[in-house]
């Protein structure tokens, strides 16, 4: 194999996994919001569920990018098997096995939310809390592996990184909806199978008119009676 390396591959993996991390932070506070369904007059729900969408595909570009940067750089001995397995890496195996692992677990939830129509919804649910553990691992990655990971401003970026997602997480919890333990918004007995109905009794609703002579009146009012013949 012939040897390719050059300072720009460097610098592309170095940053491209720098953005990937806060992109990855965005996407997950981004997904917190939506599961706990925020929204108002300025930016709805439906537009934070946009955002989101759109953040996870710009950081599976960067972490492409990323990968790929780190792999065609011969001066770091990580092929293209050793990116998607872990522990298969000759260099520094641990560091390089926790980002595949971050890896191969974002490839689960992307793929996911594409099938999401072809799975039970509750299986879609399992499978994207698995974003957590794909933030987590890239972050211990980045700190075990990253060049820049102990430079003041790089630990800065990482704590901040880290207190927004345990927020989320909390946020998460706290302010879980009614569709978490098992409902949905349209319904409280949805999660278990039944259909909510309102109770009505017969006298809640307006009451039908009575049809005389081609007009309506209330059966209640008397009729009126026409002259006698």
């Amino acid at each position: 194999m012939i040897a390719f390396t050059t300072p720009y591959l460097w610098y592309s993996s170095r940053a491209t996994g720098i953005v990937s991390l806060v992109l990855l932070t965005v996407m997950i506070v981004l997904g917190a919001l939506v599961s706990t369904r925020v929204g108002g007059r300025a930016v709805g729900r439906f537009e934070i569920n946009e955002i989101h969408r759109s953040i996870s595909m710009i950081t599976m570009l960067f972490v492409v990018v990323h990968v790929g940067t780190t792999v065609v750089d011969s001066y770091v001995p990580i092929g293209f098997f050793s990116a998607l397995v872990p522990f298969t890496s000759g260099y520094r195996r641990i560091p390089v096995a926790i980002g595949t692992i971050a890896i191969d677990l974002m490839l689960t939830v992307w793929v996911s939310s594409l099938v999401k129509d072809r799975i039970r919804n509750v299986t879609w649910r399992y499978l994207h809390w698995l974003s957590w553990g794909c933030f987590a691992a890239a972050a211990l990655h980045g700190f075990l592996v990253g060049s820049d990971s102990h430079r003041p401003w790089m630990i800065i970026l990482q704590a901040v990184c880290v207190a927004a997602v345990i927020m989320a997480a909390i946020w998460r919890i706290t302010q879980r909806p009614t569709r978490a333990a098992g409902r949905t918004a349209h319904s409280p007995l949805a999660g278990s199978g039944q259909v909510a109905t309102k109770k009505t009794s017969p006298t809640s609703g307006p009451r039908p008119l009575a049809k005389t002579g081609g007009r309506a009146i209330p059966p209640s009012a008397p009729l009126a009676k026409g002259p006698r013949r």
